[in-house]
């Protein structure tokens, strides 16, 4: 079962790309996009540990907040994979928007998984790439993890609103 979750997950994600490509995203020149002070997200992945060579579905939550006028931003970062370990990641983020659109994040955290008492030292890298839709914006997420018991890859689709 969790071979055919993943594999919807990539489905959704190639989907989304194909429909990103046929849309028109020519913002009129003299349109400033609206830069949010928040933004909270959710990516549904499809994970995939190096090392058991399994994949599972994974979920990631995000608050960052906008440092002033620049491209950098701040926040707090869950994620959750269903596996057979039940593992849980909590961090704070750091991200940087390079231009429009692109968005590259860390998150040094604490890892937890089943029936652990003491987390261990995880650390998340991550690039989205979002397409505008009104406050919402869509794109594909890639990601990678490392935690001293494995590291893993995530290929998902991060959905966020900004206010």
């Amino acid at each position: 079962m969790k071979h055919h979750n993943g594999l919807i997950l990539v489905l959704l994600f190639y989907a989304t790309l194909i429909s990103a490509q046929s849309e028109d995203h020519d913002h009129h020149l003299g349109h400033q996009h609206q830069h949010y002070k928040n933004e909270v997200g959710v990516a549904n992945m499809a994970v995939y540990f190096l090392k058991e060579k399994e994949v599972s579905y994974g979920l990631h939550l995000h608050w960052v907040h906008q440092l002033k006028e620049s491209k950098f931003g701040v926040g707090l970062g869950y994620e959750r994979i269903f596996d057979d370990h039940e593992h849980q990641t909590f961090g704070i983020v750091g991200a940087y928007r390079p231009f429009e659109g692109l968005t590259f994040a860390v998150s040094p955290g604490l890892t937890y998984e089943k029936e652990e008492k003491e987390g261990r030292f995880a650390f998340h890298a991550e690039a989205v790439y979002e397409f505008e839709l009104g406050d919402f914006h869509v794109g594909p997420l890639f990601e990678v993890a490392y935690d001293p018991e494995d590291i893993h890859i995530s290929l998902g689709l991060h959905i966020g609103y900004g206010f």
